[in-house]
């Protein structure tokens, strides 16, 4: 990309992450930051207060890139043996794993409501983007993007685990696109169809989309 953020309209993006868990055994967490590397991130522990924030940045007119520390594709293999195996990117933990099978259990409940809470709150429409090139020409509008801390770099808490994931796609940054971690072809789009369900979108297209991962 031929300008940095400093420069161009993403400057003042909002970058949040949710730690995705049981919100009844206090297993969420969240951080919000900013683009620059010495910017403060704040964390939470309350999915409401998320919602909350994320839409007050979007109706201040402020971009926002959040991230969702769960499996948001699958692959869909030509091979039915492989079916279940690990999108290429992921290593030793596979999203039909132990770790990531539950945690895209849960983000299948967690991520519609929090899109639809977002959507609820705020006062006007917002575009959301899965592709970051997009995202970045438009310079306005909501990236989702899947959070990815592996067990080396995770830290004590959910909202800890959130920070990380936070810092890491601001030390990755103006080429979110290029720092994608996981690439895969075919896949079922787990975030595209919550977008449908709640109503930011009606492109169908979505449900084929992979979007980017950034993995600490």
């Amino acid at each position: 990309m031929s300008r940095s953020v400093a420069t161009h309209p993403l400057r003042s993006l909002a970058i949040y992450c949710a730690d995705i868990g049981s919100v009844q055994k206090r297993h969420f967490g969240w951080a919000r930051g900013g683009v620059a590397p010495v910017a403060k991130v704040r964390a939470g522990a309350r999915i409401s207060a998320l919602a909350r924030a994320i839409a007050l940045d979007l109706d201040a007119g402020r971009p926002v890139a959040l991230g969702l520390e769960c499996p948001l594709f699958v692959p869909i293999a030509e091979e039915p043996t492989d079916l279940t195996s690990a999108r290429r990117g992921e290593g030793n933990r596979a999203w039909s794993a132990a770790g990531g099978a539950a945690s895209l259990t849960v983000g299948l409940t967690e991520t519609v409501w929090i899109l639809r809470a977002v959507r609820v709150l705020l006062h006007g429409g917002v575009q959301p983007f899965l592709e970051w090139r997009a995202f970045w020409r438009s310079g306005r509008g909501l990236f989702v993007w899947e959070a990815f801390v592996s067990s080396t770099a995770k830290g004590k808490t959910h909202a800890g685990d959130a920070v990380i994931a936070v810092r890491r796609f601001v030390a990755c940054l103006p080429d979110i696109a290029q720092a994608n971690a996981i690439k895969s072809n075919a896949v079922h789009s787990l975030i595209g169809a919550a977008l449908l369900r709640t109503g930011w979108s009606r492109d169908l297209s979505l449900l084929e989309m992979p979007c980017v991962v950034i993995k600490a």
